[in-house]
């Protein structure tokens, strides 16, 4: 079931636009969710958090350098829950870690995304926490652009959830 308060404020925060547009994967697409406009948005990302927040059991969260890094801090919040970043490679300064935060081993873990295309950040995400020794079996988004990740992530063992469907965000715009 599509959760059209959701739908709505990420619409009101114009984070959907239409045109041409090159994704990050190398694709194109003739919309845009605009991340960065619903990120940045204070009723966009508290109503993320309470989304984010009635879909999750106990255990840690993860977020996805730079992009979920708004959206892991604002659920943290909302459940009180302890979270981690993962960055898309180890820092080649300071203490050199691709995880930020404390994990322990054999901990459970949530990916927060803010959009799956492909599914190749979240499953590295998940790659990069399961090396450290976390237990990840799920990964929840904003949108799932219904791209193929979904599958992507199956073939790993991990379900996609996600608040947002492409087919939802874009019905009747």
């Amino acid at each position: 079931m599509a959760d059209t308060d959701l739908i709505e404020a990420l619409r009101s925060a114009d984070a959907v636009q239409y045109g041409e547009f090159e994704l990050s994967h190398g694709g194109t697409s003739e919309y845009y969710v605009d991340k960065y406009r619903f990120e940045t948005d204070p009723d966009c990302l508290s109503r993320i958090a309470r989304s984010f927040a009635a879909k999750l059991d106990d255990g840690k969260l993860a977020g996805v350098a730079l992009g979920a890094v708004p959206l892991v801090a604002v659920t943290s919040v909302e459940t009180g829950s302890p979270y981690v970043v993962v960055r898309k490679s180890k820092k080649e300064y300071g203490t050199g870690n691709q995880i930020e935060g404390e994990l322990a081993e054999g901990e459970r873990v949530t990916v927060l995304e803010d959009i799956a295309t492909t599914g190749q950040s979240a499953l590295d995400a998940v790659e990069a926490l399961r090396e450290a020794g976390a237990v990840v079996d799920r990964v929840l988004v904003v949108v799932d652009r219904e791209e193929g990740a979904r599958e992507r992530l199956a073939e790993h063992d991990v379900d996609l959830d996600a608040l947002v469907t492409a087919e939802d965000l874009l019905a009747d715009a």
